[in-house]
């Protein structure tokens, strides 16, 4: 049997916040993605509210801690909407830092686990949307040049009926466990899934 630690880093869109089951996307792959083949041990290292920034001091420790070397360890990073969000009239994170950060998030931590990158999701702020999805196409870009697997969602919830209303029902950002259900199917489904 394959042993599989599995770090998820992000922030409350890992988490899975607002979800009533507690399980978020990364919980649904977790346990959908477990069979007679696979141990797999998740940890969802998603904290609301973090940035780029936020993650870029903490990953690395976080690693260390729960990614022996005799396991099949895999790092899976989502993050972005915070960095995007107008606070005292700028953005958390500038553009430009957010595309840095995440350079240096990439390349190092790929250097040590199989890593990809999950894209952000769209939340019910037209003006935000932009920025979101202008740092995906950014994020997108660089993980190309690196060679890292990608998975822009944007694009795939941005129309989405049920990740639209549970999105405007909830708080305006996070959808409930059928919009986390939807997110979960098509990363599962995506052909750079890491198990």
């Amino acid at each position: 049997m394959r042993d599989i630690r599995i770090c998820y880093f992000g922030d409350s869109f890992v988490n899975g916040t607002g979800d009533p089951t507690k399980l978020g996307w990364t919980g649904r792959l977790s346990a959908s993605s477990q069979n007679n083949n696979l141990d797999i041990t998740h940890y969802n290292l998603g904290i609301r509210r973090e940035t780029s920034e936020d993650i870029l001091k903490r990953w690395e420790l976080e690693c260390q801690l729960r990614l022996p070397k005799a396991s099949e360890n895999k790092v899976v990073f989502s993050f972005g909407v915070n960095d995007t969000m107008i606070e005292n009239g700028q953005r958390r994170v500038s553009l430009e830092n957010s595309i840095e950060n995440a350079k240096t998030i990439l390349v190092n931590a790929s250097r040590k686990y199989d890593v990809i990158m999950i894209g952000m999701p769209p939340i019910a702020d037209v003006e935000q949307n932009e920025s979101i999805k202008e740092l995906d196409r950014k994020y997108h870009a660089l993980c190309n040049e690196l060679n890292i697997p990608y998975l822009s969602i944007f694009n795939r919830l941005v129309h989405d009926t049920i990740w639209k209303d549970e999105v405007a029902l909830n708080d305006g950002a996070h959808p409930r466990d059928k919009g986390y259900d939807i997110l979960a199917n098509f990363i599962k489904n995506w052909s750079a899934w890491v198990v």
